[in-house]
């Protein structure tokens, strides 16, 4: 199954301790290392994954708790420096089916794409199963994750069952992703600003008696909030930094012309309404115009950045 390429599974594990060990003899035997991640778990999963017996397994301690994301990068950094060439982060509730593992692989190995990730949208079975509020919050942000990664033909982007080759994480500045659970989006972002290829694999997930800790109320408008930010951070490196192209002049004109129309109508249509003296045509046909206009290049800008996510080149392209 490896071709020689030397394959990690890096486990974060926070109160896990009544599945990590499940997690962990479900890992198939190809796997070369199983790093655990105790982020200060205060119920000790890092010792119960050790007493497992698992020859294979790495526990590897956080002196304060810092986050799924921290925990990871954690795992992958120790994996980068034992020299391993993929990582796969499974989560410790035992969510995620290591049955599944050779099809998650199988872009990587077979160098089609340098990250590839779960989607438990494929399957309706398991659409069944997902806890409502799971679902809900995966179909709001699955829209604005898109946009704000670049990455418009994946699906599920908060699953946390994922593979990344070395080159990938090597090209990544480790120190400068999310901590928290921003984690896959942020991942998503800074991997599309590095060129990297991503593949959606269909993965369902299985769901027991864990607890999730995450709050959906309370974390959206953070996730928004990061969403935009990232969006800008990778808007700005694609398309005016690292390159200006055609996607760059839609952007910029689309921008300016919308904001003028929306700008030069609502100074013009405040004017008339404290005058009372209504707007005329010309007035009207250069605002509409100019929204119109702006409109359209915007839609052209996505149309760009859909068509130019980062694919593997084949001879002929």
């Amino acid at each position: 199954m490896s071709e020689d390429r030397k394959i990690a599974v890096v486990i974060p594990a926070y109160r896990v301790i009544n599945h990590v060990a499940d997690v962990i003899r479900g890992v198939p035997a190809w796997i070369g290392r199983i790093y655990v991640v105790d982020d200060a778990c205060p119920d000790a999963s890092g010792a119960a994954a050790k007493a497992t017996g698992d020859p294979r397994v790495t526990v590897l301690h956080r002196q304060r708790n810092g986050g799924v994301g921290a925990a990871v990068k954690t795992g992958y950094r120790q994996a980068l420096a034992d020299g391993f060439d993929v990582v796969v982060k499974m989560d410790g509730d035992d969510q995620m089916d290591p049955a599944y593992l050779q099809a998650l692989l199988k872009p990587i190995l077979s160098g089609r794409a340098d990250y590839a990730k779960g989607n438990r949208f494929r399957d309706l079975r398991a659409l069944r199963q997902m806890p409502r509020v799971r679902l809900l919050g995966n179909s709001v942000l699955t829209f604005l994750v898109k946009a704000a990664s670049g990455y418009w033909q994946m699906m599920d982007p908060t699953n946390g069952y994922t593979a990344i080759n070395r080159e990938a994480l090597e090209r990544l500045e480790l120190d400068r992703v999310s901590d928290g659970y921003f984690f896959e989006s942020d991942m998503l972002i800074r991997l599309n600003i590095a060129g990297a290829v991503m593949e959606d694999v269909a993965i369902p997930a299985r769901y027991g008696d864990e607890q999730s800790s995450l709050n959906i109320p309370s974390v959206m408008p953070v996730f928004v909030y990061r969403l935009i930010r990232g969006m800008g951070k990778r808007i700005l490196f694609k398309y005016f930094l690292y390159d200006f192209s055609l996607g760059s002049f839609y952007l910029t004109a689309g921008t300016l012309l919308t904001a003028f129309g929306l700008v030069f109508g609502g100074v013009k249509w405040w004017q008339a309404a404290q005058s009372g003296v209504t707007a005329t045509l010309g007035t009207i046909m250069i605002a509409t115009l100019a929204i119109l206009l702006g409109v359209q290049f915007l839609v052209q800008a996505i149309n760009f950045d859909i068509q130019t996510a980062p694919r593997r080149r084949h001879d002929g392209d």
